[in-house]
């Protein structure tokens, strides 16, 4: 689509020139007059405007003024041919985008223009970025509707517009990233940067330069300044996963930092100061690890201003249906594929296998289900084994014996069992699987009656 200007000029011969300098790339309107200017702004969308600043009546200060009433905001270029500073700074604290003095340059002009498109596409382009956030990370978009989720949410809603230091404590998977995320876009920093930083996936030694950046040549390897992650985080908001992996100096470190929002690079005496919003998220007890010895107690009380509590998903059965349809749809609309729907029979295994990997492995279950059925149904006999609750059978190379858990009895048991699962309960099937008679199979169940599914045959 090809770009729209508006000339706005009381000068005939400049705008009717602009006009037929810029047709050629791009869709020129003209306007004498301010007046002129705003009944063709509200016909229709301009992306720039380059208008004139003193002409009678109405000033291209008022244009720019009108400009920025629009939905659509174009940018406005200034011209004048009084190029003293005042004019310039004045047109720029209302919000013109840049500055030409007359007689205009076409080339300086189409130089202007094409910056100021790049500029507007980018500020939609980060408008819908931080909308897409915002829906995706807000605390209302949480799914799950259990008590227990219910009481974080509370507490989230409480502390995001506060500048207190937050401490996301669970187990591993339960989304404390994302409490951290929500968090960050309910408070004032929302259009602030979100500086992730997971403790444990670096060693003492990077960590430290991770977070307070370092000068160059202060270490082996250190070719250039690098700034670190608290200074990117000005203004906004450092989350630091899994606190109880730092290593005592950089207890310290953080501490002071706390108490003070100041820091030195590695290799430095320049103090810094920035403005963040901490979260920090552990999986583990810190105050027993105080008690150990191994987290200082001091910074622990720093940390635990404020403390959320991330409830294991084996507690919030209530939400794994919501939960399961959620991760299903968002799997399916990635991959242009139908959706899977899980009948109650399966629903309620879900519903009481623990899930020790939490949300995460349920995500994995869903995503795992949405590619591989690719639309249908999932029933109880679709699940893996650990999912009904049942052992799973040993590797095919792993011969049964006695020092083996599994012994000849119970393999036995676990092959009979995978058979009938298999048939979907239907006995003729299941004995045609195993290779032995109808009969024998109605014996073996009578000797072991939980093994039996529903007789589909």
């Amino acid at each position: 689509m090809v770009p729209s200007v508006l000339i706005v000029d009381d000068e005939k011969h400049t705008r009717e020139g602009l006009q037929q300098a810029l047709q050629e790339h791009y869709d020129v309107s003209v306007a004498a007059s301010a007046d002129e200017a705003f009944n063709l702004m509200e016909a229709q969308e301009f992306e720039v405007i380059v208008t004139d600043l003193r002409m009678p009546g109405k000033s291209g200060l008022k244009v720019i003024d009108k400009a920025l009433t629009l939905v659509n905001k174009p940018a406005v270029l200034m011209m004048t041919a009084y190029g003293n500073i005042e004019s310039a700074v004045e047109a720029m604290k209302r919000g013109a985008v840049d500055f030409l003095t007359k007689p205009v340059q076409i080339e300086r002009l189409e130089i202007l223009i094409q910056r100021a498109l790049k500029t507007k596409t980018l500020e939609v382009e980060v408008k819908q970025l931080h909308e897409r956030l915002d829906h995706k990370f807000n605390i209302e978009g949480i799914v799950g509707h259990s008590a227990k989720l219910g009481e974080v949410i509370a507490r989230t809603k409480l502390v995001a517009p506060s500048k207190a230091t937050i401490l996301i404590e669970g187990e591993t998977g339960t989304g404390k990233e994302l409490i951290a995320q929500a968090i960050h876009q309910a408070s004032p920093r929302a259009r602030a940067p979100f500086v992730p930083v997971h403790c444990a996936a670096l060693p003492a030694a990077l960590l430290e330069s991770e977070l307070f950046g370092h000068e160059r040549g202060s270490f082996t390897g250190a070719t250039e300044r690098r700034e670190g992650r608290f200074e990117s985080a000005d203004g906004g908001t450092i989350f630091l996963d899994e606190i109880g992996e730092i290593g005592p100096e950089i207890q310290v470190k953080l501490l002071r930092f706390i108490e003070t929002k100041s820091f030195e690079r590695i290799g430095s005496t320049k103090t810094i100061t920035v403005d963040v919003q901490l979260v920090a998220a552990t999986n583990r007890n810190l105050e027993r690890m105080v008690k150990e010895g191994i987290f200082r107690e001091d910074l622990f009380f720093r940390l635990n201003v404020v403390r959320i509590t991330m409830p294991p998903l084996r507690e919030r059965t209530d939400d794994i249906p919501v939960l399961l349809e959620h991760f299903i749809k968002m799997y399916a609309a990635e991959n242009a594929y139908e959706p899977v729907l899980i009948e109650s029979g399966a629903m309620q295994h879900l519903q009481r296998y623990p899930w020790p990997g939490n949300i995460r492995e349920l995500r994995n279950f869903s995503e795992n289900a949405v590619v591989l059925r690719r639309g249908g149904k999932i029933t109880e006999f679709d699940l893996e084994p650990k999912f009904r609750g049942e052992v799973a059978p040993p590797p095919s190379w792993q011969t049964p014996s006695p020092a083996n858990p599994y012994s000849v009895e119970a393999h036995a048991k676990i092959l009979l069992r995978e058979a009938l699962m298999k048939a979907r309960g239907n006995r003729t099937k299941a004995a045609q699987l195993l290779g032995i008679s109808r009969r024998t199979l109605h014996r073996k169940l009578a000797q072991s009656p939980e093994l039996d599914v529903l007789d589909r045959g």
